[in-house]
């Protein structure tokens, strides 16, 4: 174990003394990460199901495809802004409490989703849905890794993230499926039950913790202090761009660059959606074992993978397997999330919850920047973007380090 690594640990609270970490029983433990999971679930089915809905959507309320986008960055804005700003108000809050109440507004903005009379209202509310994504990865992180041994929190972190990773293979297709065969307001109707399914489940099973004397808007705030904790979510913010650079075009980069026909667009999404799922609990092992080697490691992947995909795009089966291993590229997902919790020390909340605010940019950064390549070198070109941004995302990760061990060498001196 290396200086750095007992440094962190040492910043962070002992489980066994931390009052919101009181010692569970493996099968409360369970259901406690399935409740949670859950909530990744239908997080994770309402942010993705709206793609394949918009142009439902713009039929109803008379605008064109386009302009009906614009609520899915309304979501995204939400995520990016509610993140911080929850983490921060909600300092004195028990773990328990937060997480229902993040979860009935979820609930609450998707169920109002559903029946928006008009499309400036419709907007408004994926905004305001938006809000408690990120919060509620962050405190369902903590509240997992909580319950965890040392060496398998990032494991603990992942079986959490699995929900979101299962929603992109089974939940976004079956809510597409309905929002298609009755009425996409149906979707978000079956979203919003979900998370109040998921509230209960959480009032059932998860313990009511105390609040540490010492939590404060201030002590939250200071994560922003570390220099860490922002590298780790600059890593998160360029590193995760690829993957959407890639997914965001992946429709017409199959039908136009692989020459394969529109029916097999369907069966991309979902070796992208198994890549997902089968990266995310390799990746949280691996991470276990070593969350740097896993950061670091999947960004150098990522290159490799993504280069290939722009080198092989007009070729239908090496299409599939680059979208395969672009899905497992999601690996580094659960190694950044346990990462910004050592390193926000005392301030976990606030950097567990931004990580996804980081990943957000992410998506939106990715997506603007395969958007120009494809204008300009076409839709295969969307995996040199994707490796572009795994290097600067790895020289953001190698900066640090370099930060770290001298911070390391003047706290010896």
């Amino acid at each position: 174990m290396n200086e750095s690594f007992r440094q962190e640990k040492a910043a962070l609270p002992d489980a066994a003394e931390n009052a919101d970490a009181a010692p569970v029983s493996g099968k409360t433990a369970a259901l406690i990460e399935l409740a949670l999971a859950v909530g990744g679930f239908g997080i994770g089915t309402g942010e993705f199901a709206i793609m394949g809905l918009l142009p439902d959507v713009a039929a109803s309320y008379g605008v064109s495809v386009p302009e009906a986008g614009h609520v899915i960055s309304a979501y995204a804005l939400g995520v990016v802004v509610g993140a911080p700003i929850i983490a921060v108000l909600s300092a004195r809050l028990p773990r328990k409490t937060l997480l229902i109440g993040l979860m009935s507004l979820f609930a609450l903005g998707n169920l109002a989703s559903a029946f928006a009379p008009g499309f400036l209202s419709f907007t408004l509310l994926r905004f305001i849905t938006g809000l408690p994504h990120g919060a509620y990865f962050g405190v369902a992180s903590l509240v997992a890794a909580s319950m965890a041994a040392p060496n398998r929190r990032a494991s603990a972190v992942g079986r959490v993230m699995l929900g979101l990773t299962v929603a992109t293979l089974l939940g976004t297709p079956l809510a597409t499926f309905f929002g298609q065969m009755l009425s996409w307001r149906s979707a978000f109707v079956l979203v919003g039950t979900i998370a109040a399914l998921t509230a209960l489940l959480i009032g059932l099973n998860l313990a009511r913790d105390k609040v540490e004397e010492s939590a404060s808007i201030r002590r939250e705030l200071g994560a922003f202090t570390r220099p860490q904790v922002w590298f780790n979510l600059a890593i998160a913010a360029t590193g995760f761009g690829g993957l959407f650079a890639i997914f965001s075009y992946i429709a017409r980069t199959t039908t136009d660059t692989a020459g394969l026909p529109a029916s097999t667009v369907a069966l991309v999404l979902v070796v992208f959606g198994i890549g997902m799922n089968v990266g995310n609990i390799l990746g949280s092992r691996l991470a276990d074992y070593s969350l740097k080697g896993t950061i670091g490691g999947m960004q150098v992947f990522n290159m490799v993978v993504m280069t290939t995909f722009s080198l092989t795009a007009a070729n239908p089966v090496m299409l599939f397997i680059c979208v395969f291993l672009t899905g497992c590229g999601f690996a580094a997902c659960p190694a950044v999330q346990t990462r910004l919790m050592d390193v926000a020390a005392d301030a976990q909340t606030l950097a567990a919850a931004s990580n996804h605010s980081a990943f957000n940019i992410a998506n939106a950064l990715g997506a603007w920047l395969g958007g120009l390549a494809v204008a300009h070198y076409g839709y295969g070109s969307t995996g040199y973007v994707g490796a572009a941004l795994s290097v600067l995302g790895f020289c953001v990760f190698m900066i640090s380090l370099l930060a770290e061990r001298r911070s390391i060498t003047v706290n010896k001196a």
